[in-house]
């Protein structure tokens, strides 16, 4: 079932949005070749609580952390790891879910450890980029198909990446995972029609080879390319509003000035941007 969220539904997930912008900030100030993905998962445990904030990955279906944090050749949903030491031109994609007085949000950000080739850069900006094309389709009328239509098109049609199928985006709110599911593939026209109210997450994972997985991982849980080249993803959880897409976890309000549903959010972000950097001063050292 797709659940209608009202305003103050959407305020509050408003809120756990800058809560989880705000862990991305503090992502960017720790990042670095030398440390361990351990040391991402650490600051993100500590920033929540500091935050009053749950994460919600913890206990999901068994999963144990707070974050997923996949290098490289890793699509998706790989453990944050005490051995696993991040290096220059590393491609980190960070994601998680928190839960904010019973308001979810979900955002996945990729990041350069140090230097970056230009096979990375041109593969982060055509995900990016990919990621607001598809968000800039979730618009009252227009169908689920439209958004995914318009992230392959740019992404396979035009820049000869592949777009994963195995994972896709979803509704978010009253839980983690709800109805509908939202491909970032697929044809314009087709699917559940958009409508005031529903939010959603749009989150492009874009390969530079195969659109293939490999799910072999005896974890369970990781998933790879299955040509062993790059991938990226970028996400934004949003709510469909009769004036546009609002996005609800943007890490810059200036930029993203036309996609925010009212001026609190701003205020939100500063505030809990501040916690974050207070908080990553501990893993900096």
């Amino acid at each position: 079932m797709i659940s209608l969220k009202s305003p103050r539904e959407i305020e509050a997930m408003e809120k756990s949005g800058a809560v989880l912008a705000g862990m991305h900030i503090g992502v960017r100030e720790i990042i670095r070749p030398g440390i361990s993905s351990w040391v991402i998962e650490e600051f993100a445990r500590e920033y929540f609580k500091k935050a009053h904030a749950i994460a919600a990955q913890i206990g999901f279906e068994g999963y144990q952390y707070a974050t997923c944090i996949s290098v490289n050749d890793e699509i998706c949903h790989g453990f944050p790891r005490k051995k696993l030491i991040f290096k220059d031109n590393d491609l980190v994609k960070v994601d998680t879910v928190v839960n904010l007085d019973g308001a979810y949000s979900d955002s996945c950000w990729s990041y350069v450890v140090g230097k970056a080739s230009d096979e990375v850069k041109r593969l982060m900006d055509v995900t990016y980029k990919s990621l607001y094309l598809g968000i800039d389709q979730c618009k009252v009328g227009n169908r689920i198909g439209d958004i995914g239509a318009a992230i392959q098109h740019y992404t396979e049609d035009e820049n000869g990446y592949g777009d994963v199928r195995e994972f896709v985006g979803h509704g978010i709110g009253p839980t983690m995972h709800e109805d509908p599911m939202v491909p970032h593939y697929g044809k314009a026209g087709q699917g559940t029609r958009l409508r005031n109210g529903m939010t959603i997450t749009v989150e492009p994972m874009i390969n530079t080879g195969t659109w293939e997985a490999d799910t072999s991982d005896p974890s369970g849980w990781l998933a790879k390319t299955a040509d062993g080249g790059l991938s990226c993803q970028y996400e934004h959880s949003l709510v469909v509003t009769d004036k546009g897409p609002k996005i609800l976890t943007s890490q810059d309000p200036e930029a993203d000035a036309a996609y925010l549903y009212d001026d609190n959010y701003a205020e939100y972000l500063a505030h809990y941007a501040k916690l974050a950097k207070e908080v990553a001063k501990k893993y900096m050292k």
